[in-house]
């Protein structure tokens, strides 16, 4: 069903660009985030589009969180779970930004498009029992302790660090740790019971955010978590 919205989506797309539709889209988004949005829409699963509209696969209201901190931050660490638009985004506003990806595919895809300051390490999962899972069909089997621990404790706090990929669950308790004292762990896709059950599990000791709304690439709204760990179990930076 998604590549089946994909391709209508591209074919839309294309009779716009002809119609001169798209262009139009393009110069109304640089002065309305409606607009951004609506245009948003023809770049789903489109890297090189997302990349010029300057998003990452967030709601607008959580981008616009991790914007503002970052503004407070300069030279700000941040590392991800998860690379795609929002890793370009992120090094644009960050001192660096170090993501870790499942998809060697995809990987050298985005590796073409990375800034300098942004480094990418690829952790592919290992098929046998036990360990880090992640629930998403067509990873079955598939074990990613190797890829939640590619943050290791020698790599420090960040200011933000953003739970974007694979066995997600298990990365949020990883990432605990590494979150700077005022900084940000993002938790996208928070629509997702098992993803809220994952944040709820640590209680008190997080102050979380629900973002709900207006998405790029998405004609419908989605959730994103910010959350900050309370400043008694916060590491200093």
């Amino acid at each position: 069903m998604k590549d089946l919205y994909v391709r209508c989506v591209r074919l839309v797309r294309a009779v716009l660009g002809r119609l001169g539709v798209v262009a139009l889209l393009d110069r109304a988004a640089r002065r309305s985030r409606t607009a951004l949005w609506v245009r948003s829409w023809l770049a789903v699963y489109d890297l090189d589009d997302m990349l010029r509209l300057d998003v990452p696969w967030w709601t607008f209201e959580a981008a616009d969180g991790v914007e503002v901190l970052l503004r407070q931050r300069p030279g700000a660490r941040v590392f991800e779970w998860g690379s795609g638009a929002s890793t370009v985004w992120l090094a644009a506003r960050a001192g660096s930004v170090t993501s870790v990806e499942h998809d060697v595919a995809w990987a050298e895809q985005m590796r073409r498009v990375l800034p300098a300051n942004a480094e990418l390490r690829v952790v592919e999962p290992v098929r046998r029992p036990g360990g880090a899972r992640s629930a998403k069909p067509g990873f079955e089997g598939l074990d990613f302790t190797d890829y939640v621990a590619a943050l290791t404790p020698s790599d420090g706090l960040f200011d933000v660090v953003v739970v974007d990929g694979r066995a997600r669950e298990a990365c949020l308790d990883r990432a605990l740790d590494h979150v700077a004292a005022g900084g940000l762990l993002v938790v996208d896709n928070v629509d997702r019971a098992r993803y809220r059950d994952a944040l709820a599990r640590h209680g008190q000791r997080l102050q979380v955010e629900w973002t709900r709304g207006r998405t790029p690439a998405l004609p419908y709204p989605t959730r994103t978590a910010l959350v900050r760990v309370r400043p008694a179990d916060a590491r200093a930076a």
